[in-house]
């Protein structure tokens, strides 16, 4: 049982997948499985519903990327299994609420790393913004520079020139 076995994920969730093998009434001698699950992913419009998805989302032959990622079972006895639970009943509260607060830390570092590039790109646009006012700034300045000066000439010139000889 693979359950939920289609789904869509957006961007910055995390998504979980419960993978149930039934138990088989023969374990292999060796207890090597050649047994896998195929996952199958592909970009989706955004918020796009499981429902919302054609027959042919996850076919190769439509042209779209299909990424593949197979996933092989390994068999662990029984007798580990009773053991390991029996010895570490607390073992697994613990391990789940480790697991969940490191879900819930790294989330909180995902979310102060996107703040952080959204701080960075504003402060980015304002530099550009702030680099563009001085330099229209200092061409203005040139201007009025280059029309003092040619002001300044064409009187010394109309002065030299209009003076009698």
């Amino acid at each position: 049982f693979v359950g939920p076995n289609t789904g869509v994920n957006q961007p910055w969730v995390s998504f979980i997948i419960r993978v149930t093998l039934q138990a088989q009434r023969e374990y292999p001698p060796d207890m090597q499985c050649k047994d896998k699950f195929l996952l199958q992913s592909t970009i989706v419009p955004p918020h796009t519903d499981v429902d919302d998805l054609p027959q042919d989302t996850f076919t190769k032959d439509s042209g779209k990327t299909l990424t593949e990622c197979k996933l092989k079972v390994s068999y662990i006895s029984p007798s580990t299994t009773q053991r390991s639970s029996e010895s570490g009943a607390t073992n697994g509260d613990r391990n789940g609420s480790e697991t969940i607060s490191t879900i819930q830390r790294l989330k909180e570092e995902r979310d102060a790393a996107v703040k952080q590039t959204q701080q960075l790109q504003h402060e980015l646009e304002m530099v550009k913004r702030r680099r563009n006012q001085s330099n229209s700034g200092l061409s203005l300045k040139l201007a009025a520079l280059v029309g003092l000066i040619g002001l300044i000439i064409g009187f010394i010139l109309k002065l030299t020139l209009a003076s009698p000889t």
